[in-house]
């Protein structure tokens, strides 16, 4: 009977111990390749949707900080799809998602000067 507690103890510490170093590991491994291509994907497609205009008017009529804030975003549109194409490694991936979201910044300026948002605001999910 003593016997099967030892063992019974010595089982669920084995668990415990396994559990918390599966936990360790996934946490000290860096992304993937393929989830940094993931994420740098989404930020650009997430930028690209924002650059369309919900209303020409209001951005042909857009005073100069608003028209140089939207060229700004779809400059960083146009340098994080040819980064894209290029890329191969983790650091590469992430290097476009850094200029998919500053893209992003740009283009939340651009709507704030024209009413549409705040500038305080900033991307959801990141």
């Amino acid at each position: 009977m003593g016997f099967m507690v030892v063992l019974s103890v010595l089982l669920m510490l084995g668990a415990v111990g396994g559990v918390v170093a599966q936990r360790r590991s996934r946490r000290e491994r860096p992304p993937s390749g393929l989830d940094a291509e993931a994420e740098a994907n989404q930020w650009l497609v997430r930028l690209g949707g924002g650059l369309v205009p919900p209303d020409v008017r209001a951005w042909a009529g857009a005073d100069e900080d608003t028209a140089r804030a939207l060229t700004s975003a779809a400059d960083c549109h146009r340098a994080a799809r040819a980064r894209l194409a290029t890329a191969r490694t983790a650091a590469e991936y992430a290097e476009v998602t850094r200029t998919a979201r500053e893209g992003l910044d740009h283009l939340r300026r651009a709507r704030a000067g024209l009413g549409r948002e705040t500038a305080s605001a900033s991307p959801a999910a990141g």
